[in-house]
């Protein structure tokens, strides 16, 4: 993979410390509680809005009906999640009810949830995917699934690229035209 490495400089507890306070800031603002926008973090605590587009929504409605229907677990739109470089939000995430019973509802959680997936928004360069997918995978996700604009899926494990998921769940099925019916 070539996402960039990052070079963390904070032991984790402290890095931590930081970005889930910047993240309650941000929870607590009264001026940002009403935004139509998924909003991360980045290192320095600068706030990441990106607005959704309909193609967006429905892809990550489409996503989000599948690993719990099969897998059991829960989904989540938008779990926020601590890295290094701030408080990330994927837009769909699957955890085990492992997960669950280890961390509850903590926020943001100090570990990745076991999926993580992103669907590609066209502003969004492929650089960006790839270190979404590094901070993911570093955070603790076991699979991070790339969606993009067509419905087609890359699947991300902590080896890279792979051909189907390591989950009894197959993605293809995320590919789907409004006009079908």
């Amino acid at each position: 993979m070539n996402a960039a490495v990052l070079e963390v400089r904070e032991p984790r507890a402290v890095w931590l410390d930081q970005v889930s306070a910047r993240r309650h800031e941000v929870l607590d603002d009264p001026s940002l509680r009403d935004l139509p926008y998924k909003v991360d973090t980045n290192r320095a605590g600068q706030l990441i809005m990106s607005p959704a587009k309909n193609v967006h929504a429905f892809y990550r409605g489409r996503v989000a009906a599948m690993p719990e229907r099969l897998l059991g677990g829960r989904v989540f739109a938008e779990c926020s999640f601590a890295t290094p470089e701030g408080v990330k939000v994927p837009d769909v995430a699957w955890c085990s009810e492992a997960f669950l019973s280890r961390h509850a509802f903590a926020d943001p959680y100090d570990v990745a949830p076991e999926i993580c997936v992103e669907i590609k928004s066209p502003s969004t360069a492929e650089s960006e995917l790839q270190l979404k997918v590094r901070l993911h995978l570093d955070a603790g996700a076991r699979e991070v699934w790339l969606v993009d604009a067509a419905g087609d899926v890359r699947i991300y494990g902590p080896d890279g690229l792979r051909a189907a998921s390591s989950f009894d769940v197959d993605v293809t099925a995320v590919a789907f035209s409004p006009s079908e019916g």
